[in-house]
């Protein structure tokens, strides 16, 4: 039995839903197709890791892809039923979860994985993901690097509009690597306001750290594209995308 579930999401679900997940699907969805869709071929298996609230998921179904969607929130996989309802979704946790080899494809986006907070436990999450991959297979994943937490975390921020208001504070600490935010939602439901609060934490990994626990998992080859250079992803210093396969 499952434990230690990462839930620190459950209570930022709504918001997210509401104002992330679809935006960010179609920023990172052109980098999907470069990397791992055009090699491919409709109806193959997707393992979408850390899926959120579903819209990468729905997509990536629209396409003719067999996805499985896994995420340790229940309410964000709550809203991932209701956005994509053809895709099967899992509540379990990166670190531990367990699925046979039957995947040509997995994706971890949005930098999902930086919320691994050791190097140890991230290689524990990299053996999972080979251990789904038939033999051939691609595993693409996003992350922070210490470049973005620099240019992007540097103080409270927020979003505001006719039914919520969402107060986000990041920081990030160099000595020790270690980014966070606490956030607060306020959401108009039934005339009435209500309040969450949540703290989600983020590690800054070096790319030799991921490499060398992606090779120690298994894969035979790691390529790295930085999000601004080499993909011209708008808004993405600081941004690395990883691309292994199983040999």
């Amino acid at each position: 039995m499952m434990t230690n579930r990462y839930n620190e999401y459950d209570d930022f679900a709504w918001a997210y839903n509401k104002m992330l997940g679809t935006e960010s699907m179609q920023r990172f969805l052109p980098v999907v197709e470069q990397l791992v869709l055009s090699h491919c071929k409709e109806g193959a298996s997707v393992l979408d890791l850390c899926c959120g609230t579903g819209q990468l998921a729905r997509e990536l179904n629209k396409r003719g892809y067999r996805v499985t969607g896994i995420d340790g929130s229940e309410a964000m996989l709550s809203y991932a039923r209701e956005n994509a309802p053809d895709v099967e979704f899992i509540a379990d946790d990166a670190r531990t979860f367990c699925q046979e080899p039957k995947c040509r494809a997995a994706i971890s986006a949005y930098d999902s994985l930086n919320h691994v907070m050791s190097i140890g436990e991230l290689g524990q999450v990299f053996r999972n993901v080979h251990a789904s991959l038939v033999d051939g297979g691609c595993f693409q994943m996003d992350l922070n690097m210490e470049e973005g937490y620099k240019a992007r975390w540097r103080g409270p921020t927020h979003v505001i509009d006719g039914d919520y208001a969402v107060l986000f504070g990041h920081c990030y600490d160099e000595k020790t690597k270690i980014g966070t935010v606490p956030l607060t939602v306020f959401r108009l439901f039934d005339g009435q306001w209500t309040r969450s609060d949540a703290t989600l934490t983020q590690r800054c990994y070096t790319r030799e750290e991921i490499t060398t626990s992606l090779k120690a998992a298994g894969f035979v080859s790691v390529e790295t594209y930085d999000a601004e250079k080499d993909l011209k992803l708008p808004g993405g210093i600081g941004r690395m995308f990883f691309l292994s396969r199983k040999g």
